[in-house]
């Protein structure tokens, strides 16, 4: 019931992962942003985000309106994928303070992603927690729920035993299982011995999306056990998934947890040398 009220909201107004719907602004009688949302919507058809003539619309948008947080939020995107975090922060706290239940789990995501920001990052995701009644749901680009983050955020801070409560809390609830859930969970087990947990955390990973970082991270459980054999079986099985194409990627930054290939030969070369 949660999520169907979460998505109804979502789609009643303006989505943060989707298309404008500036319909919705003429329905409530708002004919202001509506004229301020038709006008972007023929600036983002007509130019490109980096370009100044995208810039100038989106301007003469917020003249119309000077309250239209997707505007705000559209003006900061190019500014973060070219590194100028400065005025990507204050044009998306202008987003944020116009709308915060459609863009604090935006502000959340990029935070977490682009400037390991933790603290910052489950502020705002404990911010908008405190203001809904529905499940807040994923990150802006859909990787992760935002209780996933906010417990890998805990993790980069080193509270990895709340991370884990986070974490078991957020997969048993169902509403949102991202593809990496499971590998995380894993390895916060191991990080904290737990390793039964650890590798019974890794078999759901691999019945749900089978990646290179599963089966070396299931590798350094048996690593760590002493048992050098089944180590070496999975630390190949992860080289071929690796070299296949199978394992975390993002195109903008690396995720927490992803491996390259040299972190599979390394460990093999020492394994093969322990035995």
């Amino acid at each position: 019931m949660k999520q169907a009220i979460f998505l109804l909201l979502l789609l009643s107004n303006i989505s943060s992962y989707g298309q404008l719907n500036c319909n919705a602004f003429l329905y409530n009688g708002d004919s202001l942003q509506y004229k301020a949302c038709k006008l972007v919507e023929r600036v983002e058809k007509k130019y490109y985000q980096f370009s100044k003539e995208y810039q100038e619309g989106l301007d003469k948008a917020l003249e119309i309106y000077p309250y239209f947080a997707y505007a705000y939020r559209e003006k900061a995107a190019p500014y973060v994928k070219s590194g100028d975090f400065i005025t990507w922060k204050k044009l998306i706290d202008k987003a944020v303070e116009y709308d915060p239940l459609q863009y604090l789990g935006v502000r959340a995501s990029l935070r977490y992603k682009f400037f390991a920001d933790y603290k910052g990052a489950i502020a705002d995701i404990e911010q908008l927690d405190s203001m809904v009644t529905y499940d807040i749901g994923p990150t802006s680009n859909g990787t992760y729920h935002l209780n996933v983050v906010k417990a890998l955020c805990h993790k980069e801070l080193g509270k990895k035993r709340n991370a884990i409560e986070i974490l078991v809390n957020q997969i048993e609830t169902e509403t949102y299982i991202g593809a990496f859930d499971y590998l995380h969970l894993g390895v916060l087990y191991l990080n904290t011995q737990m390793y039964d947990e650890a590798i019974a955390a890794f078999e759901k990973q691999k019945e749900q999306n089978n990646l290179a970082e599963n089966h070396y991270y299931s590798a350094m459980v048996f690593k760590e056990i002493g048992q050098i054999e089944n180590c070496i079986e999975l630390l190949k099985e992860a080289k071929i998934l690796y070299e296949d194409g199978y394992h975390m990627h993002d195109p903008y930054s690396q995720l927490i947890d992803e491996i390259y290939l040299e972190d599979i030969e390394k460990e093999l070369k020492t394994a093969y040398h322990t035995r």
